[in-house]
C-alpha cells in the first residue's frame, strides 16, 4: 500500500458564514503500482485533493496515510513525505529558473544532502527517462520548447527518485504532437520503473488510453472509481457533472443504435476497431 486516505475532509474559511467543502468523507485506497487517473470539472476538488497527497495542505479532518504511517503525526517527517510523493503542479516550466538544465535538475537531489556528484548522476538519469541527452545539459532552459521546458521541470521531480509522482494537467497548452510525447514518456517511465503515477487530466481520452484505474471528483466527493470502461459507461451521469465519454464511446453507442453488435463500452481507437472488425467478420 502506497496512499490512503481515511475521512478526509477539507473545508474553507471554517467555522464562518462563508464556510465550504473542498473536499468531504474521501475514503482512497492508491497501491503501489498503480497509474490513476483523476478528472473532475474545474472546482471538483481533484487539485486539493492531490496537494494533500504530499502535505502541501493540511486536511481540515480524517486520516492521510503513506506506507502505513499518518503523515498528521507529530513529528511525521513531511520534506521526506514530499520527496517521496513528488508533485508537478500544471505548467511547471514556469518554475525553471536555473542558467543551465543540468543545473536545474540538480536542484532537488542536492536539497536532499546529495553530492554534486551524485545530484549530477540523478540528473542524468533523470533526464535521460524523459527523453532528453546530453546536448541538452548546458543549455538554458529557457531556449527549449514548451514540451522541452515539460520534460525537465517532470525530471527535476524525478531526480529526487519519488515513489509516487503526481502530474497535475502535465500536458496542458502543448500542441497534440507534444502532448502524445509527453504522456508515452510517462507510460514507459511506469513501465520501466513501476512507479505510482497520478495524472489530473481533463481529456477523456488521454485518461482512456493512458490509466487503468479512473476517479471522477465532484462537488469534493469521489463520484466514481474504477477502471476506465467502468467508468465511462455512466457517460450520461458524467455529462450531468460537466464531463463526458471518450469520443470513440459515443461513436460506440451510436453504431450500437444502428444495430452493429459493438461494444460499445471500448473507450479508446484500438478497442473500437478491435470490436467493429469483429462485429463485420460476424455480417
Amino acid at each position: 500500500m502506497s496512499i490512503k486516505a481515511e475521512q478526509l475532509n477539507y473545508r474553507y474559511s471554517p467555522g464562518t458564514a462563508y464556510e465550504i467543502y473542498a473536499l468531504k468523507d474521501i475514503n482512497l485506497e492508491i497501491l503501489d503500482g498503480q497509474f490513476l487517473g483523476l478528472i473532475g470539472h474545474t472546482g471538483s476538488g481533484k487539485s486539493t485533493l492531490v496537494q494533500h497527497l504530499n502535505g502541501l495542505i493540511r486536511a481540515t479532518s480524517g486520516h492521510l496515510y503513506f506506507n502505513g504511517e499518518d503523515i498528521y503525526q507529530e513529528g511525521y517527517p513531511m520534506r521526506q513525505l514530499r520527496s517521496q510523493v513528488g508533485l508537478v503542479f500544471q505548467y511547471p516550466e514556469h518554475q525553471l529558473f536555473e542558467v543551465d538544465v543540468i543545473s536545474d535538475v540538480c536542484f532537488g537531489p542536492l536539497n536532499q544532502g546529495l553530492s554534486k556528484e551524485e545530484a549530477r548522476e540523478r540528473a542524468k538519469r533523470a533526464l535521460q527517462m524523459v527523453g532528453l541527452g546530453e546536448e541538452s545539459y548546458s543549455r538554458s532552459p529557457f531556449e527549449l520548447s514548451g514540451g522541452q521546458k515539460r520534460r525537465v521541470a517532470i525530471a527535476g521531480v524525478l531526480a529526487m527518485e519519488p515513489q509516487v509522482l503526481i502530474l497535475d494537467e502535465p500536458t496542458a497548452g502543448l500542441d497534440p504532437r507534444g502532448r502524445d510525447e509527453i504522456l508515452d514518456q510517462i507510460r514507459l517511465l511506469h513501465q520501466e520503473k513501476h512507479i505510482t503515477i497520478v495524472l489530473v487530466s481533463h481529456s477523456m481520452e488521454d485518461v482512456a488510453e493512458y490509466v487503468e484505474r479512473i476517479i471522477v471528483m465532484n462537488q469534493g466527493v469521489i463520484a466514481f472509481d474504477g477502471a476506465p470502461r467502468e467508468v465511462f459507461r455512466h457517460y450520461e451521469a458524467l455529462e450531468q457533472m460537466g464531463l463526458a465519454a471518450p469520443q470513440v464511446t459515443y461513436m460506440m453507442h451510436a453504431l450500437k443504435a444502428r444495430g452493429l453488435e459493438v461494444d460499445e463500452n471500448a473507450t479508446t481507437i484500438q478497442e473500437a476497431r478491435e470490436t467493429i472488425l469483429k462485429a463485420f467478420r460476424k455480417e
